[in-house]
């Protein structure tokens, strides 16, 4: 009985564990996004999806803070985690309107077994329609911190995220 009751306990010891790291990354993506709110707020553009691709599925998001630079969260669902990129968004001249292309960066934190620290890119094209929807094609490749600096490269994914508001509407002028 006494061995039973340690095994359970040192699981429930073992989660917390985990617990607190994501509330940690948690915290810390929340101040990162309190330091755009002046500039977040400005423009209602913001896009909330999916994105399918390999090796997880993600709740995506995209958050303007300018006309071309834009906070990209992602929460991971096969191996639960959290993403914060930093896009910049470029269009290709005399191209057509919606069509976007974007270089990023940014921290992941993955809490599925060990905790594992990554950065990585973010590259990629999309396309947003006249009605609220936008498609994409994008690479996050990364280094994992962590683990002896290892590097992952085979993260391809495809996004569908609906668009709310106009906001800032990227153009090529």
């Amino acid at each position: 009985m006494y061995q039973r009751i340690n095994v359970f306990f040192n699981h429930i010891l073992s989660k917390m564990k985990y617990y607190n790291q994501f509330l940690k990354a948690t915290l810390t993506v929340i101040i990162f996004i309190t330091l755009f709110a002046p500039d977040a707020q400005a423009q209602s553009n913001w896009e909330v999806g999916f994105r399918f691709g390999q090796p997880n599925a993600a709740i995506d998001a995209t958050i303007p803070l300018a006309t071309t630079p834009r906070l990209h969260p992602a929460i991971y669902l096969d191996d639960f985690g959290l993403a914060a990129y930093f896009d910049w968004l470029f269009a290709l001249e005399g191209g057509p309107t919606g069509l976007k292309f974007y270089p990023g960066v940014g921290p992941e934190f993955w809490f599925e077994g060990d905790f594992n620290f990554d950065i990585a890119g973010n590259f990629g094209a999309e396309y947003s329609f006249d009605f609220p929807l936008t498609v994409g094609f994008d690479w996050r490749p990364g280094f994992r911190v962590t683990d002896s600096f290892n590097f992952d490269g085979a993260r391809w994914g495809f996004s569908a995220r609906f668009r709310f508001g106009e906001g800032v509407r990227f153009r090529k002028e």
